[in-house]
């Protein structure tokens, strides 16, 4: 950790934490208007300090983070999880988790692969239910 900077871009933060293997994914995540410092959105170039409160939306899932150190550089991941303390409320309850990941499964069957016109295949399956219903 290096105590004496003030300042340091989100983007170069966040890949020396280690919530992204790149700077450029981590720029990336900003862009998409995936971070916010204290409730505002995030460009990459915007700096963080020390105690400000970071939302990172990753993989379907909500951080709640503080940020308690500074760093430029990537750093071995037991230093890297001393540079910030997560505030995240995770659901206690089993039944509730469990539930959560079935519907995160089941979402993924349905979900299309491609963006764009459906397939031979997807056509077939929208006719075939437009079929059962009638229209």
């Amino acid at each position: 950790m290096e105590q004496n900077q003030e300042t340091v871009r989100i983007d170069r933060w966040l890949s020396a934490a280690r919530f992204f293997k790149t700077r450029s994914q981590a720029a990336q995540a900003c862009e998409g208007g995936k971070i916010k410092i204290n409730g505002k959105r995030a460009k990459p170039h915007k700096t963080v300090r020390t105690g400000d409160r970071l939302t990172i939306f990753k993989n379907r899932k909500y951080r709640e983070i503080e940020v308690l150190g500074l760093a430029q550089r990537g750093l071995p991941a037991k230093e890297a999880q001393k540079l910030y303390i997560e505030h995240t409320k995770q659901p206690k309850d089993p039944h509730m988790q469990e539930l959560m990941s079935l519907f995160h499964e089941t979402e993924k069957k349905f979900r299309r692969k491609f963006k764009g016109r459906p397939t031979k295949k997807e056509r077939r399956e929208i006719d075939k239910i437009k079929n059962e219903f009638g229209i």
